[in-house]
């Protein structure tokens, strides 16, 4: 069947889990661990080859004490509807209750961060989600010398070091079944990630989604048990593996356009970005984005079809940066007045207008316009008979069609001006993207 003007493409019955994931489309990740000591990013281990004793300070000095209320706040004030939270990262250090480990929070400080996350959410009505890293840089048994990311890859005091994976999988399995037995329904499972040398077979992912679908059966779930931001693994196949995931996940990119399967039917993605350069907490990284980037930027997803996670990188007290809580509540303000452009919604099925993106939901379609026209504005890809009425979304006023002399020349096009003389050139009401809701015929 041919897809409809304003109406979303069909999935696979197979994605029907991630429905309401997709009507969401927008959520929060947050990267938070003992590496927002050093202040350097969540890979600090890898990047300066840190031994388990030289990160062991940073261990130490991590006594947080955050406000998982104010981070609920702040995240439902932008918009966002779900979030994502490190429940371990690859330094192995847990924020959750593990019996497997003395290597956690519980252990170090008596508290369980992953439960104050949850219950503080789920107040607020967010749906709530756990990253969990496949890869464990504490653990004796993991790959060391010559895996391609462990802080010791190339120290030759571990050249002859030999990892037992039979015993790393037991307890990543076990692990895995303390976070999804512990904490009631987790509405995503955000696992990382795969790569050459250690993949599903390493992780037995047959056996780990096995395990999480008895305990979490309704669980969104990324598809890093076999892939990673680059490679999606076999969901864009026709022959998905069972721990192929819901959704494929791109890192730091929008995909040029909607990502599909080998059938061209369209597939379940996210974006995950980072509000500067790193996900965890970085004090020398100022490159901040900014609100109407990332305001674009959501637009974009949605308008080819995905979602975008958005990451906060919380510091050593467990406070959101500054700059960090100013974007968001600049999103925050723009999604006030216009999230009915964004959640339920998706592609038009139109082209790329010049002036900016189409997004699509329900009975509407939502132009986004970005670029101030000269004169009255082309709604691209509509012409005018289809067109009921347009009016603008932060309001509701009408913005009225024209037939202005100076498009006299294409009857049959949809123009709309936003002032009351159609051949003279208007600000644009938001200049950041002004949202007109048009009602087909």
């Amino acid at each position: 069947m041919a897809h409809q003007l304003g109406e979303p493409e069909p999935l696979d019955p197979r994605f029907d889990r991630s429905a309401w994931w997709r009507r969401d489309r927008f959520g929060m990740f947050i990267h938070w661990g003992a590496y927002a000591v050093p202040a350097r990013g969540e890979w600090v281990r890898s990047h300066e080859r840190l031994s388990v004793a030289d990160y062991q300070p940073a261990i130490d000095a991590f006594n947080p004490n955050p406000d998982f209320e104010a981070w609920a706040d702040t995240a439902r004030a932008a918009g966002m509807r779900y979030a994502v939270l490190t429940a371990k990262h690859h330094d192995g250090f847990a924020l959750f209750d593990t019996r497997l480990s003395d290597y956690s929070t519980v252990h170090t400080l008596g508290r369980d961060f992953v439960a104050e996350f949850l219950a503080a959410f789920r107040a607020r009505g967010i749906k709530v989600g756990l990253y969990f890293s496949l890869l464990d840089w504490a653990r004796p048994d993991f790959p060391h010398f010559g895996d391609l990311h462990h802080p010791m890859r190339e120290a030759e005091e571990y050249r002859d070091h030999t990892p037992d994976l039979n015993s790393y999988r037991a307890f990543l399995h076990g692990q895995v079944r303390e976070i999804c037995s512990t904490y009631g329904d987790l509405d995503v499972l955000w696992f990382d990630f795969s790569y050459p040398g250690m993949g599903p077979e390493q992780w037995g992912a047959a056996d780990l989604i096995r395990i999480v679908r008895e305990l979490q059966p309704n669980a969104v779930l990324d598809n890093r048990l076999e892939g990673s931001g680059p490679e999606p693994g076999s969901i864009l196949t026709d022959t998905p593996t069972p721990f192929c995931g819901d959704f494929t996940s791109p890192e730091q990119v929008i995909p040029a356009e909607g990502i599909r399967g080998a059938d061209g039917t369209p597939v379940p993605w996210e974006s995950c970005l980072t509000l500067n350069n790193h996900w965890g907490y970085c004090r020398h990284d100022a490159d901040w984005k900014t609100a109407p980037v990332l305001i674009h930027k959501l637009v974009e997803c949605v308008a080819k079809g995905g979602n975008m996670l958005l990451n906060v990188g919380p510091d050593a007290h467990g406070t959101f940066p500054t700059q960090c809580r100013r974007i968001l509540a600049g999103i925050g303000e723009w999604m006030d007045a216009n999230s009915a452009s964004i959640r339920g919604c998706g592609s038009a099925g139109l082209p790329k207008p010049d002036w900016g993106w189409w997004t699509a939901g329900g009975s509407k379609l939502y132009a986004h316009v970005m670029e101030a026209p000269v004169g009255p504005l082309q709604l691209q890809g509509l012409r005018r008979d289809r067109v009921a009425e347009v009016h603008l979304l932060s309001d509701g006023s009408q913005v009225p069609l024209v037939d202005a002399w100076s498009v006299a020349d294409h009857p049959d096009q949809a123009f709309v001006a936003f002032g009351p003389q159609p051949e003279w050139t208007y600000p644009l009401p938001d200049p950041v993207d002004t949202v007109l809701e048009v009602t087909l015929r």
